[in-house]
């Protein structure tokens, strides 16, 4: 549509400057001096006035071209009309942000003079260099839809000193054939941050081609994510003086010193997931209660669960339905993690890390949830839980951190029962012997053998299928490690647990399983156990009635007037970043290609 076209913007935003009404333009309001003064006439001053005066109806909001203002007071100072030539050719600055711009058309050669041109965000998906005036100096046209560069090397302005092409589609092998110094003899600065070029020797080498590079930014880029960046582009760019927003200092250029020359430069992300300290969670004290039976023992446990990126070995012509679901996976990966625990830690040993990508076996990188160790309950839970990612698809490692990471605690309660055996039957029947006896006493003899074969014949506890359910899920955002961070420190808090609304909570299929399971046990039971059996079975259930479904199993007294704790818990994850090539090592050989960690 021609409304989408750059030029009909333009002529659009000229019209709103207004150079032939008042108070600008040559009318019949302005003083002059063969014209007698009247209550109908401004003096200049007055007029430019009301160009300026932040109250004014006839201020004009000028961001698209510091020129627009300039160029209206030149309409007040001079009564001649103004030409289109001097209109056109009075703007060196347009910046058009945001308004749908799909094509950048020929009539925007009408402004020769223009240098420097921003169209950012906006809808372009192809520039053609022909209808750039050759006279630009800057060209930013990042978070636009262009996929390719072909059509922009065409015949490029001989003169651009910047040009921006971040937030766009690029990262083929097709586009690093167009950032060559062949195409931009005079770039200085060049903005190629947030696209998709994973492969990042070949990007430097054609990097390395500009000869009037200084400053370069390219965080956001699947392949910032690897340990060796920015070590390897600050020592194969030694012209360069900024990266990233930041100045190379001398003390930098120093400790990356090596890199270029040893060729290190990986394929692959280190990242790490660490749960500290848990607080906040209730204290799921039994209550007492005499009358009650001994049984079922409950106990209750707690871990974390949270998704991240897993692996999945598998051969390129398998059978499609072996492969993980296709709504979850990302691209080719290999990612091999490396749990630790309590007092067993390890380090990765980044010499056995480095992967030859054509040696790699074929991965499938999708998302999966990983657990914590399961802790007993405490009033601070330590998991102390680090598991470190070795991720060779650096492409689906920044779709997912771009996703974030879901975080969700569990609580796991297991019932334990006697096992059903003959020894446990013959410690039961001790109230039918005692009302055969006419006396309605035992004697001290049978008493305590009766006590002692209690000891001897301790039940054998059996424990039902767990029960788990989650108590709160929080989303970390991880964004940050995608655009230069190294690592995100968080405590999550998860609000306060309230107990009362635990009955509402939804049953899981292990508390389906383990509540048949329990039936058919306690069926089996008192039908060898016969009256006995039923009193236990009666006793159990005015037991459960007792305490509620979950209420009880929580202690409530005085909830109201006890303040209750934020669920909290400690979050760190983090990308591993080389500072200096001594902490690189040379690749490993074919036959010693592979990923492991030595303890410590």
């Amino acid at each position: 549509m021609s409304s989408n076209k750059l030029s009909a913007v333009l002529e659009k935003q000229i019209q709103r400057l207004c150079l032939k009404d008042f108070p600008v333009g040559h009318g019949t309001w302005r003083r002059t001096e063969g014209r007698t003064e009247g209550a109908e006439t401004e003096d200049t001053d007055a007029l430019l006035d009301l160009l300026s005066c932040p109250h004014s109806p006839w201020r004009h909001d000028g961001s698209w071209s510091p020129q627009a203002l300039a160029l209206r007071q030149l309409a007040v100072l001079t009564p001649e009309p103004l030409h289109q030539d001097l209109i056109y050719n009075y703007f060196t600055t347009l910046r058009i942000v945001d308004k749908s711009v799909s094509a950048i058309d020929d009539g925007l050669l009408k402004f020769s003079k223009l240098e420097e041109l921003v169209l950012s965000d906006n809808h372009i998906s192809q520039i053609c260099a022909e209808n750039l005036p050759s006279s630009l100096k800057i060209l930013d046209v990042r978070a636009n839809r262009l996929s390719a560069l072909d059509s922009l090397t065409t015949c490029p302005p001989p003169c651009l000193q910047y040009l921006s092409l971040s937030s766009n589609r690029l990262g083929s092998h097709q586009d690093l054939h167009h950032l060559t110094g062949r195409h931009w003899p005079q770039l200085v600065g060049l903005d190629l941050g947030l696209c998709e070029f994973e492969d990042q020797q070949a990007l430097l080498r054609a990097l390395s081609t500009l000869p009037s590079l200084r400053t370069l930014v390219l965080e956001g880029n699947p392949f910032t994510l690897a340990p060796s960046y920015p070590g390897f582009t600050v020592d194969s760019l030694p012209g360069l003086s900024c990266l990233d927003t930041s100045w190379i200092s001398p003390e930098e250029r120093h400790h990356f010193r090596g890199f270029a020359k040893n060729n290190v430069a990986v394929g692959w992300a280190s990242c790490t997931v660490s749960v500290g300290r848990m607080r906040g969670i209730p204290h799921p004290v039994m209550r007492v209660d005499e009358n009650l039976s001994d049984f079922p023992v409950v106990s209750y446990s707690y871990f974390i669960t949270y998704e991240f990126l897993s692996h999945q070995a598998g051969d390129p012509n398998s059978d499609r339905d072996s492969k993980p679901d296709a709504a979850q996976c990302f691209s080719d990966a290999d990612l091999q993690p490396h749990r630790h625990s309590g007092t067993e830690s390890s380090k990765l040993n980044t010499g056995d890390l480095l992967v030859d990508p054509e040696e790699t076996c074929h991965h499938i990188a999708y998302v999966s949830e990983h657990s914590t160790s399961k802790l007993m309950w405490s009033g601070c839970m330590d998991f102390s839980h680090t598991q470190t990612y070795i991720v060779t698809d650096l492409g689906g490692l920044k779709r997912f951190l771009n996703g974030g990471l879901c975080l969700t605690i569990v609580e796991e309660k297991v019932q334990s029962w006697p096992a059903a055996s003959e020894d446990v039957l013959l410690a039961k029947p001790s109230r039918p012997v005692k009302e055969k006896s006419g006396k309605g006493k035992e004697s001290p003899i049978k008493s305590g053998s009766t006590k002692d074969k209690k000891k001897k014949c301790l039940p054998e506890m059996v424990q039902d299928a767990p029960i788990r359910r989650k108590l709160g899920s929080v989303h970390i955002c991880l964004q940050s490690l995608v655009t230069g961070g190294q690592k995100v420190n968080v405590l999550c808090d998860l609000g306060a647990l309230h107990p009362e609304t635990e009955e509402d909570a939804a049953q899981t299929p292990e508390e389906d399983l383990g509540k048949k399971i329990k039936e058919d046990k306690k069926d089996k039971e008192s039908k060898q156990r016969g009256d006995s059996g039923t009193k236990q079975k009666k006793t159990t259930a005015s037991k459960g009635k007792g305490k509620g479904r979950r209420g009880g199993d929580v202690h409530t007294d005085n909830s109201d007037s006890v303040p209750v704790e934020p669920v909290t818990v400690e979050v760190n994850v983090g990308l591993e970043k080389w500072g200096r090539a001594s902490e690189a090592h040379q690749p490993l050989s074919p036959q010693q290609n592979s990923l492991n960690t030595q303890p410590v």
